[in-house]
């Protein structure tokens, strides 16, 4: 008795420890449908009733036996392990810390119930019982008081059974799953087979906006499969509360697995901030050791390195194939607030003429091929004709005709040229208008508006670039017309000694004139050469916190994300109406544009919808 006591220190913790041992058992028995009542959090009553196969009467003593168990046979077995349980303590260790009454039926049999308090005297009798199981627990470490002192209030104790059995919901879609609480439905969760069915649980239980910003992921190779859903970074938390993990099934907090999408991840998450996600992974048995931790909560994996190399990759082209797409894209992305700029700031607009002029007609004559103009034709007749002035196409003409004249007289670039129509679905963020403070890229497309900001956006195209080339062994350099030179600290040139190989391979070619002098005489072709002093700085500063060659290798995505902050347009910096396009065209080609090498998001969109609540059109 003493022993079974003992066992219940490691195998029930609390309330949601039975309930964790008991619905897995009820799904081990092949249940679609599990039902759990709780009173008072579970210190009162614990109750969990299945439609499984039951237990026969002759192993109903058995089944509340210290180390008895029906799921292992042979020592081979305990290597395969698929059952969620297999110790047999959970029974055991439970009925010795509660009033306990187990009732079951099998197809073949009559219902029978044992009855025990906290002893190992019991009784066996017969009962009522549709096919299945019924587990009652009521006054939970009745007899063992330094325990039940330990436990919380009524609340924090079912909030943790709550939070169990959505965990447990996630994982068993076909299972119907329902709790109450002091005779309250809490939630009850219909079985999913469709894919749809199986996204609406998940809406439920992560809420409606981790799967309006979710990926869905499914990969395989040979002998493990992952799939689930990974939330875009826009989605990212403060706290890692939304981060389920599966093994064949089964609940666990492995990390191994929560660093692997961490550093999935790396490129795109703003720092301090977490991912979000639910996923799966399938393997055979006999790579993971699920006999690791009394709880089953850890894992062992046979080959680690190769399970977080698969999870890693595997997640890093999910958010590398996110491309900017209209209209999802819409309801992907947030807006985000925006810089404060002082009353005295005077506006620089790049408008061309004629394009003006045509969106001028545009406005007050819509076209018939564009979505939201063919939305707004029945507000014309509803505008009252108070709010229009007199002869207004009238005036409308002849400000056309007044300001093509001047278009024809001025001399204006060319690129500031008309721009090319295009299809939303060839250029999803559109056309650019002009800047913003000389910070942002303002765009249209048929949907509506898109703000991009142009250092945050070029700083990733030129980071994946970077990427690439290095990986390619191919970065394109240029020759400096007037080379750099640059006094540094004995430290700093040691390093850049040490590492001159590196930096070449970098692009960056180096001299050294003395005992803290170099010269740079040659650069990426992609990187700006402005600043070129201060990159070199940056990047020997990081190359100072990597003792070894193996650090350094661990760290080149942070030295590239380095220089390609340093090669990105900055702000203030006029761009011409074609180079705006050609950043929006890179934008939508490039992998993970969606955020910057420091996971601030590059671009956002109002859709005319949006546009229209904030004017407060159509109330």
């Amino acid at each position: 008795m003493l022993a079974n006591q003992i066992a219940a220190g490691e195998v029930v913790e609390r309330p949601a420890s039975v309930v964790k041992e008991l619905v897995e058992n009820s799904l081990d028995a092949g249940s679609k449908h599990i039902d759990i009542d709780i009173e008072k959090g579970g210190m009162r009553l614990i109750r969990v009733r299945d439609n499984g196969m039951g237990i026969h009467a002759d192993d109903l003593t058995l089944a509340i036996s210290p180390h008895a168990t029906s799921k292992i046979y042979t020592q081979e077995d305990l290597a395969l392990i698929s059952s969620f349980g297999f110790r047999g303590e959970a029974l055991a260790s439970i009925s010795s810390v509660s009033r306990f009454n187990l009732t079951s039926a099998t197809a073949s049999e009559n219902a029978v119930q044992i009855n025990c308090e906290g002893k190992e005297n019991h009784e066996i009798l017969p009962a009522s019982h549709p096919i299945g199981t019924t587990v009652e627990v009521r006054d939970l470490f009745f007899n063992i008081p330094a325990r039940r002192k330990f436990l919380r209030t009524e609340k924090t104790e079912f909030t943790h059974i709550e939070t169990l059995v959505k965990r447990l919901a996630l994982a068993n879609f076909p299972v119907q799953f329902t709790l109450q609480h002091n005779q309250k439905t809490i939630f009850n969760f219909l079985p999913a087979h469709t894919d749809e069915q199986k996204e609406q649980r998940v809406a439920k239980l992560c809420g409606k906006e981790f799967m309006r910003h979710a990926l869905h992921i499914d990969t395989a190779v040979t002998g493990i499969r992952l799939y689930g859903w990974i939330a875009q970074p826009s989605f990212s938390r403060s706290q890692a509360d939304l981060q389920y993990c599966y093994i064949n099934g089964r609940i666990v907090r492995d990390k191994m697995i929560t660093h692997a999408v961490k550093r999935a991840y790396r490129d795109v998450l703003y720092h301090g901030r977490f991912p979000a996600f639910v996923i799966f992974l399938e393997m055979e048995p006999k790579d993971v050791d699920v006999n690791a931790h009394p709880q089953k909560l850890e894992v062992r994996f046979h080959q680690g390195r190769f399970v977080y190399d698969f999870l890693t990759k595997s997640i890093e082209q999910a958010l590398a194939d996110v491309r900017p797409a209209m209209p999802q894209s819409f309801t992907t992305s947030a807006p985000q607030s925006s810089p404060k700029f002082s009353m005295n700031h005077q506006p620089r607009f790049n408008f061309a003429v004629e394009e003006t002029v045509q969106a001028y007609k545009a406005f007050h004559h819509p076209s018939e091929d564009q979505p939201y103009q063919n939305k707004r034709q029945s507000e014309a007749t509803d505008m009252p004709t108070t709010m229009l002035p007199k002869n207004e196409k009238a005036q409308i003409e002849n400000i056309a005709t007044e300001i093509a004249k001047q278009q024809q007289s001025s001399k204006l670039p060319e690129t500031l040229e008309r721009r090319p129509s295009a299809e939303a679905s060839d250029m999803p963020l559109g056309v650019a208008l002009a800047q913003l403070h000389g910070v942002y890229v303002l765009a249209q497309n048929d949907y509506g508006l898109i703000l991009v900001d142009m250092h945050a956006a070029h700083e990733r195209i030129v980071y994946e670039k970077m990427k690439k080339a290095y990986a390619a062994h191919n970065i394109a350099t240029q020759l400096l017309l007037l080379p750099v030179t640059l006094e540094l600290n004995a430290e700093e040139i040691r390093c850049a000694e040490k590492h001159q190989q590196f930096l070449l391979e970098l692009g960056l070619n180096l001299e050294f004139l003395g005992p803290e002098t170099l010269v740079i005489r040659e650069v990426p072709s992609i990187l700006s050469a402005d600043n070129i002093a201060q990159l070199l700085r940056d990047v020997l500063s990081e190359l100072l916190v990597c003792q070894s060659s193996d650090e350094v290798n661990s760290r080149i995505d942070t030295i590239l994300s380095t220089m390609a902050c340093h090669g990105a347009v900055r702000a203030n910096r006029q761009l011409s109406l074609t180079e705006m396009n050609s950043l929006l065209r890179d934008i939508e080609t490039t992998e993970r544009s969606g955020q910057c090498n420091h996971g601030r998001p590059t671009w956002t969109a109002l859709s005319m919808t949006e546009l229209d609540k904030l004017f407060m059109r159509g109330r």
